[in-house]
């Protein structure tokens, strides 16, 4: 995997001027903070210039500022504990409104997703879950009611689909014991990433079965490990994840299935609202 950040400014601190070795331990020292700087706001912090920041960006081999301020909120993302993203969200939230600030940071998820899905994969993992022999689906802690919302609406389209519902790492490996060629696995897992997710991941791998990992970046232990990738950003809201642009890339793979087999799912829905008309299941308005 790529260095993260960090390590490429401990590598290079030899090199730097002493504006840029400024720039380097704030970094290093409060790189959780420094994520959300815009690059004028770090330069007047650590007393140098808008332009040094932009060139130290460039040494570290990054585009510019924008791409290492990228870099260092996806290392923010997986590194951070529950207090930390409490106190580095506080100034972002507690500023104005925050029903406002909330929604608003959900509405760039969704549109930063618009932008950067990749539509060849993701009708790659379409035809994946049309021809698998049998599908799992893994989402453990939060991720872990993405992974039942998929196989809720899966499980109606298609007659081959396992939820796995322990955190257990062990009880993962049980679930999906026999698993391989011909299997797809859906691996849901977004930061801080969970150890018995990627084991399970790693285990479906291992045994020859594809992986289709949803998660949120090149940087998520799930990316390696997947025949095919969607990704979603999650960022930070506090100790809580915005799962917005998740849900709604889901709800996009629903869908596409579901009009695969449109003739199927038209049968089953009717059989169904025979079955709750004959026990009544819901209540006529």
């Amino acid at each position: 995997m790529a260095k993260d950040i960090l390590h490429k400014i401990q590598d290079n601190t030899s090199d730097f001027s002493k504006g840029q070795k400024r720039i380097a331990a704030y970094i290093l020292s409060d790189f959780d903070k420094a994520a959300f700087m815009t690059a004028s706001k770090l330069g007047k912090l650590v007393n140098v210039s808008e332009s040094t920041v932009v060139r130290f960006a460039v040494m570290l081999g990054y585009d510019g500022y924008p791409a290492m301020q990228k870099a260092l909120q996806e290392m923010v993302r997986s590194k951070l504990t529950s207090i930390q993203r409490i106190q580095t969200s506080n100034d972002r939230l507690f500023s104005s409104d925050v029903v406002t600030s909330v929604l608003h940071l959900d509405i760039d998820k969704l549109r930063v997703a618009v932008e950067e899905v990749d539509r060849a994969a993701f009708s790659n993992v379409v035809d994946k879950l049309m021809a698998a022999r049998h599908i799992y689906i893994l989402g453990v802690r939060s991720s872990s009611f993405l992974a039942g919302y998929l196989h809720f609406y899966l499980h109606l389209i298609f007659d081959n689909v396992t939820l796995v519902t322990s955190n257990s790492a062990g009880d993962i490996l049980e679930s999906i014991l026999r698993i391989g060629p011909g299997d797809v696995l859906v691996g849901i897992s977004f930061p801080r990433y969970s150890r018995s997710a990627v084991k399970g991941v790693q285990f479906a791998h291992d045994r020859g079965a594809d992986v289709v990992a949803v998660t949120d970046s090149a940087m998520s232990p799930l990316y390696p490990l997947a025949s095919s990738v969607l990704l979603a950003r999650s960022e930070m809201i506090s100790f809580v994840d915005s799962l917005v642009a998740p849900f709604s890339l889901l709800n996009a793979l629903i869908v596409a299935a579901g009009h695969r087999k449109d003739r199927d799912i038209s049968q089953i829905f009717d059989r169904l609202e025979g079955i709750w008309d004959e026990y009544g299941v819901f209540d006529e308005p």
